[in-house]
């Protein structure tokens, strides 16, 4: 049987889906979502809550430190042993996430190139995104042609690759190794309205949660230029509201708004990519939705 792979925007539902699909087939949850990997950050990120971590085991959540560097390479390495561990005692993987990245380094593969060179990384970090484009597109027309000109994400690694092995990061494009299993790669899409009410909806519950204050603690922590949290949705607009830059309100008002692009941005991506079977669960319940995942495992 194929590997499901459950991927689509934030907020759409893919957390609560995966479980109950884990529960239908005896399965285990490997999440593939770039900010929950981290330890200690877990309002800010929206991880699963507690009482769906509960159902079925779940994988790669809480896995690294917050300050620790980590990438699609080391995802793909640690989601593939993931997976070897799930088969081994009889049970099937459900894979799910909507960090693009960590998706394609399952559907397209990865390339094993240079591990992150915090050297070259502190050198990148101080530059200008534009600035760092340009160099992009000359030292590697064909990246920058593929890369986004705001990505500042994967500009930064196609430069470090470029530096660290005097080849442009162009040069391993089509020569990644595959996914060793077969991958069932399902995307949820929700109606526009539906899905900006859920994401407002979510920032208010972290925000009950206690998002202040865990925003609070990391930002009184000296805080190295290139660690993620700095980029992470809900924690810098806190950080810029702690700093007197804006006020609580529109703080919050950013981090809807910036999560409602977000999601823009991951539903752009996702079709864009082949091979997806799309499933509008618009008025749909949580069990639908993994029943009709369940039939396509079954090619029903």
């Amino acid at each position: 049987m194929r590997i499901p792979l459950i991927v689509g925007p934030t907020a759409v539902g893919k957390s609560e889906i995966a479980v109950e699909l884990a529960e239908m087939i005896g399965g285990e949850v490997i999440s593939a979502d770039a900010r929950a990997v981290y330890r200690n950050l877990e309002v800010g990120t929206a991880k699963p809550p507690w009482e769906l971590r509960r159902r079925v085991p779940h994988h790669l959540l809480d896995h690294v430190p917050w300050w620790a560097r980590y990438d699609a390479v080391k995802f793909r390495r640690d989601c593939e042993q993931a997976v070897r561990d799930i088969l081994s005692r009889g049970r099937t993987p459900v894979i799910v996430g909507g960090s693009t990245l960590y998706v394609r380094a399952l559907t397209v593969g990865i390339f094993e190139g240079p591990g992150a060179d915090p050297r070259i990384r502190a050198e990148l970090a101080m530059r200008s995104t534009g600035a760092l484009y340009r160099e992009l597109e000359r030292v590697d027309p064909m990246a920058a042609r593929k890369i986004r000109p705001h990505d500042r994400v994967r500009i930064i690694r196609a430069l470090e690759v470029y530096r660290a092995t005097g080849k442009p990061i162009s040069h391993f494009w089509g020569k990644e190794r595959p996914f060793p299993w077969p991958l069932l790669v399902v995307g949820i899409s929700l109606e526009r309205g539906e899905l900006y009410r859920r994401i407002a909806a979510r920032v208010e519950e972290m925000f009950a949660k206690g998002l202040m204050d865990e925003a609070r603690g990391l930002f009184r922590t000296k805080l190295p230029a290139d660690v993620p949290i700095l980029r992470t949705i809900g924690y810098a607009e806190l950080f810029d509201h702690f700093r007197g830059i804006i006020p609580l309100e529109e703080a919050k008002r950013r981090i809807v708004a910036n999560t409602k692009a977000y999601a823009r941005r991951q539903l752009t991506w996702f079709r864009r990519e082949p091979g997806i079977h799309w499933i509008d669960r618009t008025g749909k319940d949580t069990t639908w939705v993994a029943r009709e995942i369940l039939s396509m495992l079954h090619g029903t």
